[in-house]
């Protein structure tokens, strides 16, 4: 049964498009049929109209996040909390675990998420000693912010068979004590240690994020999650790593008409033989769900000190970071994606890395000429002005995250140090560089909260109160906000359908307590979201 046309009018209405401002728009269906004045949008809505007056609130279009985990954003808020706010010290994070290790039934594992070893006061990573001070009878594993590893107990360290003699695997390390017993510190390629005989395995492919949980957890859990995007105004998500745990998740999901946001899917590089190997060389699916394209890592994270920087870390020296792959071996994998048409998101933070990623990409080009890739480097957080200039001619796409500058800046000074860390997250240097700008998460490293990263990007002032770089570095909210919608859309190829307010497009929007461009840049973070729709119909999510 076709629905009846609805008019928005009564408050501002940005489009991201030309012209910016519009009196009135006009859906039908789950579509944009007219933008415009509010005489012509009535016009054309007929006699039989609903009007939807906005009583002052700014319609935009849903944002879309362009490098999230959602399921890994329900599963780590079903953990304990020990962020910086409630375990500033490891003694407070040690109480915090006892505290909730007494909550358990026997045996059940302790899993806790969100501690910075450089916001802590020892300004170091807890070890398996000091979790052992709060349970000895039970696994712990404590994730790191960046989720790229984490601590776990000694319990848990002989659970999952770690000894000294176990070697680093490709890609990641054992944290070990000077006589070579593992100290409980896991990082990045090194976590498929936890996920279990059946377990997802991607070897040195990225950090395993992908701990396993009974299908109707997991589906709590992404029910969860995605309510938190639908709330923030987000209708679109790319998935920036999906292995067969994510894909079941959201299948089940979707077949049960539990799946309220779009998502689209980058499937982990680990399984790029199965995906070639099934013929899949080109985005598969419908506009709920599909699948996108393959996922890479070139080296670790700025937050784990696994980033890679050949001549090592300001404030540890003997430190170089994990580099995943060596450049051939990258380049291989990149030149396979590509020949085969899919779409590529790599991870990449330090110079070095970024590098490697442009490298492989400007190789596999020149093999295999292929318009309109918009291959992407993920979080991109320090390119030099060369690299920005050689991705530029490229068409690389930088998917950037602001709240991460904010979180982590002042921790990012004092482990690289603060010349380079004024560059970090160059996002006005790509805007001069006429670049896409693609704004996201990174969830749940970052909540999702589009106005919040917004406002980063603008201010680029960390929460310690300092302010990264010059102003050539930052950007404007209109630009910020174009990152967050239509540069979204465009780094996940649906410019055409989604990302901003013009005809043809899906009826998804936001509806804002406040003109984003008409409020101080102070108070950016702070503008509420009142309504999200989804193809044309209001959510009232899934809780």
């Amino acid at each position: 049964m076709t629905s009846r046309p609805i008019v928005f009018s009564g408050g501002p209405i940005l489009t991201m498009a030309d012209p910016l401002r519009v009196e009135a728009m006009t859906i039908m269906d789950d579509r944009i049929i007219v933008v415009g004045s509010l005489e012509d949008c009535r016009t054309v809505a007929g006699a039989d109209r609903v009007e939807h007056d906005l009583a002052g609130r700014t319609l935009i279009p849903g944002f879309v996040d362009a490098h999230c985990h959602p399921l890994m954003l329900g599963q780590t808020q079903s953990w304990l909390d020990v962020s910086p706010a409630v375990a500033p010290s490891i003694p407070a994070l040690i109480a915090r675990l006892k505290d909730q290790a007494r909550r358990l039934p026997p045996g059940v594992p302790l899993r806790a998420f969100g501690y910075d070893y450089r916001r802590l006061d020892e300004r170091r990573h807890p070890r398996a000693r000091d979790l052992d001070q709060a349970a000895t009878d039970r696994e712990i594993y404590v994730m790191n912010v960046s989720g790229h590893g984490g601590s776990i107990n000694s319990f848990g360290l002989v659970a999952h068979g770690i000894t000294a003699a176990t070697p680093d695997p490709r890609g990641g390390e054992i944290g070990r004590y000077p006589d070579r017993t593992p100290n409980g510190l896991l990082w990045d390629a090194a976590c498929d240690l936890l996920t279990g005989d059946d377990g997802v395995k991607i070897g040195n492919h990225g950090p395993n994020i992908h701990l396993p949980e009974l299908p109707d957890v997991a589906a709590r859990l992404l029910d969860h999650a995605l309510d938190q995007f639908l709330k923030a105004g987000i209708t679109t998500v790319v998935d920036a790593q999906v292995s067969r745990r994510e894909a079941e998740a959201y299948i089940a999901a979707r077949d049960l008409g539990r799946l309220p946001v779009r998502v689209n899917m980058l499937v982990i590089s680990a399984l790029l033989d199965e995906v070639l190997q099934l013929g899949l060389v080109g985005r598969l699916g419908d506009e709920r769900l599909a699948f996108t394209g393959i996922k890479l890592y070139a080296d670790g994270a700025l937050g784990g000190l696994t980033a890679y920087f050949p001549d090592g870390y300001v404030s540890e020296p003997d430190n170089h970071g994990v580099l995943y792959h060596e450049p051939d071996e990258f380049r291989a994998l990149v030149s396979r994606a590509h020949r085969a048409g899919l779409q590529t998101g790599t991870h990449a933070q330090s110079p070095t890395a970024i590098g490697m990623v442009i490298d492989a990409l400007d190789a596999a080009q020149r093999e295999w000429p292929r318009p309109d890739m918009r291959h992407a480097i993920e979080h991109c957080g320090l390119p030099s002005d060369d690299e920005i200039a050689r991705m530029a001619r490229a068409g690389i796409v930088p998917v950037s995250q602001p709240q991460h500058h904010r979180s982590f800046g002042d921790g990012v000074a004092r482990t690289v140090g603060d010349v380079l860390t004024q560059r970090l997250n160059p996002i006005g240097l790509y805007a001069r560089a006429g670049m896409p700008i693609v704004l996201s998460s990174d969830a749940p490293v970052a909540v999702p909260r589009p106005l919040e990263a917004v406002q980063a990007a603008v201010d680029r002032q960390t929460v310690g109160g300092a302010v990264l770089g010059g102003a050539e570095l930052r950007i404007d909210v209109l630009t910020a906000l174009r990152g967050y919608t239509i540069g979204g859309a465009y780094r996940a190829h649906r410019e055409k359908v989604i990302g901003s307010l013009e005809p043809g497009k899906f009826a998804d929007l936001a509806m804002l307590a406040a003109d984003p461009l008409s409020v101080p840049v102070a108070e950016l973070g702070s503008i509420e979201v009142e309504e999200t729709w989804i193809a044309g119909r209001p959510s009232s999510g899934l809780q």
